[in-house]
């Protein structure tokens, strides 16, 4: 028998209706006027046809909106597809088509949805199948293409049980949502809040000065990644932070340790954190109280979440949390393999030494090299490429490749980053490429990228200015 709890955001409106749930810009939205907007939009989704297991994408920046969009999918029953909204036409098409999506909701979708007239709210409370489809997310496979891992209701309400347990709840607590709500990361801060009955404070986008203002206004929680971090610090100065900021969620990678210890003397509470989009977010987090005897460790496995390391070194997964496969494959079974390195201390703490073997993690963004490998030998001109990362100090780490040219042809660096930015996401496209006569290869023809490195004076810089970059 299926288990079932009540619809999250209707049973919240009734037990906290006047509790503060959204907040965007200078408009507040109160749990009973958040629920009695879902309603109104998931009516109107409703008489357009749409319905249980449909799916529907979403393509959108933060907003309130986006906010009720995503709950509006969930009370019809439907999957959420939420999409990035850095990628090229091309890659967003080709996702589109793979999820075989019944709609697109695109900013001016959301912003209907936000507007549909009110209607009578349900009477009957209605339940969710914690076994069933919430959404489905996108996220680069070492295929080079994406792969959509289903998360189902219950993977995310577990990693928000198993999060509240770790990091505690008040009432009181504001949590900010300025990462990406497409990403995992933002969309769990949306589901979390409406489970603790806290309040999401949603910016549209980062920007370090607004991310200090909603701090010092009564944020409480925080999720950045190491670059946002960063750019936080540098924008506050000296001034340390307010006592009322319990939790700096730190994610996206492993964090440089002059970064910790800079936070950790502006009173910024860092909690690192390690997770993946197909374990709907956290897999390990460090408690607060462990936050500086544990300098650089991303914690102990949440409560219901098993842990191991390999032989070879590579975290493995189990537990409530963990998507049940991707869509087009067959289930998966028993532990995720994550692709990531880690270590585990003699105290059980867990350090992660790679965001996975060749994954390229640039400003909180995932690049997998061979996604812009294919991009490159797309090109007349290229014969082989390898893609990598080299150290970046603004972004982390930046994209590199290193390319062989066809007998005969000629292209500069310049030319190939403008054929990958008419492809790939702006964040995508290497920043210094490097010609080659020819690249390493094993006897199994496999490119060993750990061998890639970069050579000065064989180095071209490609004219990417820092927006390219961020897109």
């Amino acid at each position: 028998m299926a288990l079932t709890v009540p619809d999250w955001l209707q049973q919240r409106a009734r037990t906290t209706p006047e509790r503060l749930a959204l907040l965007d810009g200078d408009r507040p939205w109160t749990f009973a006027e958040l629920d009695q907007q879902v309603e109104s939009a998931a009516r109107l989704l409703a008489g357009r046809g749409l319905g249980t297991g449909q799916r529907i994408g979403l393509l959108a920046p933060n907003s309130a909106a986006y906010v009720i969009a995503v709950h509006a999918v969930s009370r019809l029953g439907a999957v959420l597809v939420p999409l990035n909204v850095r990628l090229t036409p091309a890659e967003r098409d080709w996702q589109t088509a793979d999820a075989e999506l019944a709609l697109l909701l695109d900013a001016d979708a959301c912003a209907e949805l936000a507007s549909a007239p009110p209607v009578e709210p349900a009477s009957v409370l209605r339940t969710i199948d914690l076994d069933a489809p919430h959404s489905i997310i996108y996220t680069s496979g070492t295929t080079g293409r994406p792969k959509g891992a289903i998360l189902t209701y219950g993977n995310h309400w577990w990693s928000a049980v198993a999060s509240a347990l770790n990091l505690g709840l008040a009432p009181t607590d504001r949590w900010l949502a300025c990462l990406p709500l497409f990403h995992v990361g933002g969309l769990a801060i949306l589901l979390r809040s409406t489970i603790y009955g806290i309040a999401v404070h949603v910016q549209p986008r980062f920007d370090a000065q607004a991310a200090n203002g909603a701090i010092e206004a009564g944020a409480s929680i925080v999720s950045v990644v190491s670059t946002m971090l960063d750019r936080m610090l540098a924008e506050r100065g000296e001034r340390p932070y307010p006592a009322s900021l319990r939790c700096l969620l730190l994610g996206g990678g492993p964090a440089p340790r002059p970064l910790l210890e800079r936070a950790r003397a502006a009173h910024a509470p860092v909690v690192q954190t390690y997770g993946l989009t197909e374990t709907a977010s956290q897999v390990a987090t460090l408690a607060p109280e462990d936050a500086l005897s544990k300098l650089g460790s991303a914690g102990k496995p949440l409560m219901g979440t098993q842990l191991r390391i390999a032989p070879d070194g590579e975290i493995c997964v189990f537990g409530p949390t963990v998507s049940p496969g991707y869509l087009h494959q067959p289930p998966r079974e028993g532990w995720l393999h994550t692709g990531d390195l880690g270590t585990l201390d003699d105290d059980g703490f867990l350090y992660v030494l790679d965001r996975r073997t060749d994954l390229i993690v640039s400003g909180g963004e995932n690049v997998y090299p061979a996604e812009v490998e294919a991009t490159l030998l797309a090109h007349p001109a290229v014969a082989d490429a390898g893609v990598f990362g080299v150290p970046d100090p603004e972004w982390g780490a930046s994209v590199a490749a290193a390319v062989v040219l066809a007998p005969g042809a000629h292209v500069d660096a310049e030319t190939l980053a403008a054929f990958c930015r008419q492809r790939l996401a702006g964040y995508k496209v290497p920043r210094r490429i490097v010609f080659r006569p020819s690249l390493p290869r094993n006897a199994a023809g496999k490119l060993p990228r750990h061998a890639l490195g970069l050579e000065a004076d064989a180095v071209q810089e490609t004219c990417i200015t820092e927006a390219d970059a961020a897109q």
